[in-house]
């Protein structure tokens, strides 16, 4: 296992900040391949290879190879590559097998790209996935997570599934993660401390979803389908836009938008100014059983023996 440390300390030296997969910010990188590295000077790349793992405070990159492209630091006086604190790293890549973990999150894909200059990652290849305690997002194109914004970008077949159970999918969906509970002070206020910029109690919870093109929401007993929808997770309560339709059984209303709890599993149709929403509406299923049910009941009740008519001139007891 080949290892190279001390260069990319200096490379990739910045403040700490936690942050769930974030590799633009933290101390030294420790990079370990089983098959070696190359190194690139004229292209500016360091190369790692066979079983590559980068580890950055909190985050390991895992790859089949991965790939550093680094540059001049700002301001920094020209000095051979491997002098430490002359270069910075800009650009990461992996391929093969890529998994990027910390100890809450996990991304999963066959290649990625993380741009440290926007601490943006982009995941490309099949069975994308990202995981976290508050949701798992899956998608079929690309999975994109921007640290800085607290937001991740799923394409193609998205899905989110919370914690709790509730699932959205889409064409394209928009996660938004509450980044610790930050928020803007007030002008005279005292800057806060360093090490209070985020609270990992509420770092990376969901906050809300947007979602975009074929989106469909489940609940218990309804499946709504929409061009638009707007889940808080907060409240429970999402919005649906655009030729909605709302399924429960072989029911079905159709409508310009929509309100559902996903908790209680309502939906209300929104009736478009001076119009009315229209549908077809099938028997309740559950009424029926009902009806079933009484109707054994009292089938039951007929069929139980019932004690014989007294003799003539017998005593009551």
């Amino acid at each position: 296992m080949k290892r190279l440390v001390v260069l990319l300390a200096g490379l990739l030296a910045a403040p700490a900040l936690a942050q769930p997969i974030d590799l633009s910010r933290g101390g030294p990188v420790d990079v370990t391949a089983a098959g070696g590295f190359e190194w690139r000077d004229q292209e500016q790349q360091v190369i790692a290879y066979g079983d590559a793992r980068a580890v950055r405070q909190d985050a390991t990159v895992l790859a089949d190879r991965l790939v550093a492209h680094y540059r001049k630091r700002a301001g920094a006086q020209t000095a051979p590559a491997t002098e430490q604190g002359g270069n910075e790293i800009y650009r990461l890549e992996a391929t093969g097998h890529v998994r990027i973990v910390t100890p809450t999150d996990e991304a999963v894909g066959e290649r990625a790209v993380y741009d440290i200059d926007q601490a943006v990652l982009v995941m490309t290849g099949g069975d994308l996935r990202l995981t976290t305690p508050q949701q798992v997002v899956t998608a079929r194109d690309s999975l994109e997570y921007w640290s800085d914004r607290h937001m991740a970008v799923a394409r193609g077949a998205a899905v989110v599934v919370t914690a709790d159970g509730k699932r959205v999918s889409a064409d394209t969906l928009v996660a938004y993660t509450q980044s610790g509970g930050q928020q803007a002070a007030p002008a005279k206020a005292q800057p806060a401390k360093a090490d209070a910029a985020a609270d990992p109690a509420t770092s990376g919870k969901l906050e809300r979803v947007e979602a975009f093109g074929n989106v469909e929401l489940r609940t218990v007993a309804d499946i709504v389908r929409g061009e638009r929808a707007v889940y808080v997770q907060e409240t429970g309560m999402a919005r649906i836009l655009g030729s909605v339709r709302i399924t429960h059984g072989q029911s079905q209303i159709n409508g310009p938008a929509a309100d559902v709890n996903m908790r209680t599993g309502v939906a209300h149709m929104i009736a478009p100014a001076g119009g009315r929403v229209q549908g077809m509406i099938v028997p309740n299923e559950a009424q029926g059983a009902a009806k079933d049910g009484a109707a054994k009941d009292g089938a039951a009740k007929d069929a139980a023996p019932r004690p014989a008519p007294a003799k003539p001139g017998a005593k009551k007891p």
